[in-house]
């Protein structure tokens, strides 16, 4: 089983990366705006934090379904065309919440929005390492994408603060997403991509995605991404809940607390690439996910004075974690696999998006206090550390991958 992936002109080239990187961008917007959100719908329907944090388990449901089953898709159908099919289901469904005002209505809609991100997700991670040279710059260019990720994670939740100032819903927040989703595919439609040449015997299927699931370093970086998201979701997902209720000196800080953390992950992402140009990849997550220990760690112990500092700023170094992993892992495979692994990534980090805080949610509601979320937290943060000493100790990962290179991106 062999694929050749036949590279297009510069220009196309350019034009893929900057669709890719718009298209983060874009679906960012309403992933990462419902931690603003929650508080409305808790408001709206009369919710425990549990039961309002379905707003965040019912889109990671969705997207990590769609990794899993239809990862596939990328490799068998095309890149292009997957990411045509999830960007036209997830600009169709945008357009209903417009229409919507009940829980279990707007649920459905997240739910099968995720599914729509999942795919075209899937598609241009798949398509990224078709335009990469090396597993090297597969992790700069994923960086970069997870960087417009983080852009597209600012505009959105201070769109949906502007949107509430001006008493409207935040259901125009989808709204207008879909005007821009409409505009991507557009130009999605236009762009020249890379072609795939498969081989008769080359039948991306589910058997695949199942095959790769059994690897063991599909794995171990779908570990690391449950982890890591276990801890950022406790931030865009609960952070605004838990500096609700300060009153200090530092108001303003509280306030704009997660506008805050998103500037400093995006900024982080866009340095990543530098940094991981410089650095050991393996040595910038070990200094990475020990200093979000130490920001969780000093949030718990200094209570909400500390925190409105120190959990914004843990954004700066969790800007390098999740790309690098997500590349890394995706890079651990022969290219006409990339669209089932990045399906595997994706189920697992999803998983955890929609696990996490609905735990973390769970514990505040039993013990009556957010910080007792922050504490589960916490312990995934401090699990992430020792398994990025151990990645980087052992040195499996690097083996792996000195071999992909030669084997994938030599030509």
């Amino acid at each position: 089983m062999s694929t050749s992936h036949t590279r297009p002109e510069q220009a196309s080239l350019r034009a893929i990366r900057i669709l890719t990187y718009l298209m983060f961008m874009m679906f960012a917007m309403t992933t990462d705006s419902v931690g603003v959100i929650i508080p409305e719908v808790i408001k709206a329907f009369n919710l425990t934090m549990a039961e309002g944090g379905a707003f965040q388990y019912a889109t990671m449901g969705g997207i990590a379904l769609a990794g899993l089953g239809l990862g596939f898709l990328a490799d068998r159908l095309g890149r292009k065309g997957t990411i045509m099919l999830g960007l036209v289901l997830f600009a169709l469904n945008a357009f209903l919440f417009a229409v919507g005002d009940r829980f279990g209505f707007f649920l459905v809609l997240l739910f099968v929005s995720g599914a729509a991100i999942g795919i075209f997700k899937t598609g241009a991670l798949a398509l990224i390492g078709d335009i990469s040279s090396s597993t090297a710059s597969h992790t700069r260019t994923m960086n970069m994408v997870e960087g417009f990720f983080g852009v597209g994670a600012i505009i959105g939740p201070a769109l949906v603060t502007q949107l509430l100032h001006a008493g409207l819903s935040w259901k125009w927040l989808y709204v207008i997403a879909g005007v821009l989703c409409l505009l991507l595919i557009v130009v999605a439609q236009v762009v020249k991509y890379p072609h795939s040449v498969r081989h008769a015997d080359a039948l991306p299927s589910l058997a695949v995605t199942l095959k790769v699931l059994s690897d063991p370093f599909a794995l171990a970086f779908s570990a690391g991404a449950m982890l890591y998201v276990g801890v950022e979701a406790a931030i865009y997902v609960w952070m605004p809940t838990l500096l609700k209720a300060y009153s200090g000196s530092w108001l303003f800080l509280a306030t704009y607390a997660l506008s805050i953390f998103f500037i400093l992950r995006a900024a982080g992402r866009f340095l990543g690439a530098a940094m991981l140009a410089k650095l050991r990849w393996t040595s910038v997550l070990v200094i990475c996910s020990a200093a979000i220990f130490v920001c969780f760690c000093a949030a718990m112990i200094g209570g909400a004075s500390v925190a409105i500092v120190s959990l914004p700023v843990s954004g700066l170094f969790m800007s390098v974690i999740y790309p690098t992993l997500n590349s890394k892992g995706i890079s651990c495979f022969p290219k006409q696999q990339h669209g089932a692994v990045s399906g595997v990534i994706l189920f697992f980090t999803c998983l955890s998006a929609a696990v996490a805080p609905f735990v973390m949610g769970a514990v505040s509601d039993a013990f009556h206090s957010p910080w007792y979320g922050f504490g589960v937290a916490t312990a995934l943060s401090a699990v992430l550390c020792v398994i990025m000493i151990a990645n980087a100790l052992s040195g499996l990962s690097d083996k792996r991958l000195a071999l992909l290179d030669s084997s994938e991106y030599s030509s």
